[in-house]
């Protein structure tokens, strides 16, 4: 039996808990059928039914709130080396399950087993990491004076909503949800509805782990239900919100009556600057990975490739040579690159910018068409010959999409890097180090990788600037959205106070 076929088989194997069952919200601990109906979940593979799902309703997410809300009051008194244990404790299981997470994941969401092959494992890695600060997440500063002294401490914000993405769902659930368990907040969490498994896989892993029945809280649903009551609702303190930028404006406007704390990491249209004097292989191979690997669904894509004229004809001539040589195929299948994407509609809206690049003079130089391995297969597409004013420069497609500008100089290379309304992630490459410099802190971007792609260090900050998000994740930036800080002013004598009245 080929590696393939194995897996195929195995994946089945453990898709066959999900058949002629409904997947149910999990709310204190225990699995709620809701009031709402169900709706389906297929697979972007080749359309079969994986799973009857529960569609959440208001009064779905106010049991989640409520539950939460109850087991807030325990859990936020849990000192920090029990959250510790227990938060271990769900990063072990994590791992113990992670080939079930990795291959049910590929078939929910089609992403190739090559990258979600670790997934689980990331996942894991992101509870271990915040398990290890959950003891001193309450710890502050001292700011003594000479008649005070004062000390801060922080506190869990309360119950808080998580809304997650369908890209990379599991890891990017852990990416949220394990910073606030770590903080003693508690959690409702929606995941996003074209791929909603593995959240089931995560909530039962952490109660068998021994996480307090309502500490974290699955509800299932579209947005416009689910989602927006979750926002909406006065017992949850906080979202976090991982998708797109019309949704966050969405979420902040449905929170702003209950003056609740947001965290949004939204889109992007990220460019990724090519000086002539860069190491020109690292940069093709840097610059292909970061926009064709995940099916290019991922918000750090290098989506705009700046390339310096003099060198634009050959590496344009040679990207293209390497884009049309990129597999398709079967996400289990070892050798494949690309899978399909997650679910018709969004094919439909990745192939809507390949009639509008034409019309507005660009080439397209490789693919641009539908693969005849499925209704979901989108052939890895580049864009060349395009400037920043064209709608495949400015919009997000979030596909497999490479759109490919020449600039003359370092000052046109920022005004066409800055010149969009998103600002996530920007990649440079050059080997001038004050070029490096100048240009990494020009650009209008949350994070900048320089000679690199995207290699995440935890307690870095994660987010993005102008429409591409607010706030920061990873190390003690996610315990300051988690958190409420306290000052606590002492006095150290008989200083003097002004009388009134007298």
């Amino acid at each position: 039996m080929s590696a393939f076929d194995d897996s195929l088989a195995r994946a089945r194997q453990y898709l066959a808990r999900f058949r002629g069952k409904t997947l149910d919200h999990q709310i204190g601990g225990k699995s709620v059928t809701g009031s709402g109906g169900t709706f389906e979940t297929r697979s972007p593979v080749d359309d079969t039914l994986l799973a009857t799902v529960a569609r959440g309703t208001a009064a779905d997410i106010d049991q989640a709130a409520q539950s939460a809300t109850r087991a807030f009051l325990q859990w936020r008194k849990t000192s920090g080396e029990k959250r510790r244990e227990i938060l271990h404790r769900i990063a072990d299981a994590i791992e113990a399950r992670a080939e079930e997470i990795a291959l049910i994941e590929c078939m929910d969401t089609g992403q190739p087993i090559r990258y979600m092959s670790k997934a689980a494992l990331r996942g894991a890695e992101n509870f271990r990491f915040y398990a290890d600060r959950a003891p001193s997440a309450a710890d502050g500063l001292s700011l003594p004076t000479d008649t005070h002294l004062n000390y801060t401490i922080r506190e869990p914000i309360g119950p808080v909503g998580v809304i997650t993405p369908w890209n990379t769902p599991f890891m990017l659930s852990t990416w949220k949800i394990a910073p606030a368990l770590a903080a003693g907040c508690t959690v409702v969490h929606k995941p996003a509805e074209w791929s909603p498994l593995t959240a089931a896989l995560l909530v039962e892993i952490a109660i068998e782990a021994g996480l307090p029945a309502g500490a974290l809280n699955v509800v299932h649903g579209f947005g416009e239900d689910a989602g927006r009551a979750l926002t909406e609702h006065p017992e949850i303190k906080a979202i976090g919100f991982v998708g797109e930028t019309t949704t966050g404006s969405a979420i902040m406007a449905q929170g702003s009556q209950t003056l609740k704390r947001v965290h949004f990491e939204l889109g992007g249209k990220n460019p990724v600057i090519v000086f002539d004097d860069a190491d020109l292989d690292r940069a093709l191979d840097a610059v292909l990975f970061m926009i064709y690997s995940l099916n290019g669904e991922r918000c750090t894509s290098s989506s705009r490739a700046l390339v310096h004229a003099s060198i634009y004809k050959e590496f344009a001539a040679k990207a293209a040579e390497r884009v049309k040589q990129i597999k398709l195929g079967h996400p289990l299948d070892p050798a494949t690159e690309i899978g399909p994407l997650i679910h018709a509609r969004h094919v439909q809206k990745v192939m809507s910018y390949v009639d509008a690049a034409r019309s507005a003079g660009a080439t397209v130089a490789a693919g641009g068409v539908l693969s005849s391995l499925g209704t979901n297969y989108v052939e890895p597409t580049l864009y060349t010959g395009a400037h920043n004013g064209m709608k495949i420069a400015q919009e997000e497609i979030f596909g497999p999409v490479l759109t490919m500008i020449p600039f003359a100089d370092e000052q046109e290379a920022l005004s066409i890097a800055n010149d969009v309304r998103y600002g996530l992630t920007a990649y440079i490459w050059t080997r001038d180090v004050g070029r490096a410099h100048r240009v990494a802190q020009a650009v209008e971007a949350g994070m900048v990788w320089v000679n690199s792609e995207n290699v995440r260090h935890l307690p870095a900050p994660f987010g993005g600037v102008k429409s591409s998000g607010i706030g920061r994740d990873g190390g003690d930036y996610s315990f300051d959205f988690y958190m409420e800080t306290k000052n606590i002013a002492i006095a150290l004598g008989d200083h003097k106070i002004s009388r009134l009245g007298i």
